[in-house]
């Protein structure tokens, strides 16, 4: 990838290395603003209106994350990648399997189980940058920061 500029601190390779690992940081966060939006339309039944008006905020959030992201791919020289295909492109994560309507606590149960592999791969993500560039880890952590208290709040929920 041919960087726009390299930014003071920071030599090509490494620069290089960072953005790769954002881009895919990027991409999951995209692709999770489109899980929670979806879950949002199709939650159903118990704690309807809770659950439906947990979510929207999440997706706000969510996006602003990959905003942030995108901004420090930028920053570094590179160029983000957002479209649809770079989604899909960069995808290592597990694909979210729930359709259509379902009870709430379906949604709640497989959201839990989506943030537990976003979280992961973001912690695994501040390993890889805490040695390259801590000024991105410490985006990344401020984004895990509130992917748990985001978790939190659904598993809040999920308590009999």
């Amino acid at each position: 990838m041919a960087l726009s500029f390299i930014i003071p601190g920071l030599d090509e390779a490494t620069s290089e290395k960072v953005i790769g690992i954002l881009q895919e940081r990027l991409s999951q966060e995209q692709a999770a603003a489109l899980v929670l939006k979806h879950a949002h339309w199709n939650v159903a039944g118990p704690n309807f209106i809770a659950v439906h008006e947990m979510l929207d905020p999440q997706v706000d959030e969510v996006l602003a994350m990959a905003d942030e992201t995108a901004e420090r791919i930028a920053a570094l020289g590179g160029s983000p990648m957002g479209r649809p295909d770079d989604i899909v492109r960069f995808r290592t994560w597990p694909k979210f399997e729930l359709e259509g309507r379902q009870n709430t606590l379906e949604y709640l149960r497989a959201l839990d189980a989506y943030y537990d592999s976003f979280i992961k791969d973001d912690r695994e993500a501040i390993k890889e940058l805490d040695e390259l560039d801590v000024i991105s880890s410490n985006i990344i952590q401020d984004h895990v920061q509130k992917l748990e208290q985001f978790q939190w709040f659904m598993r809040s929920h999920l308590i009999d």
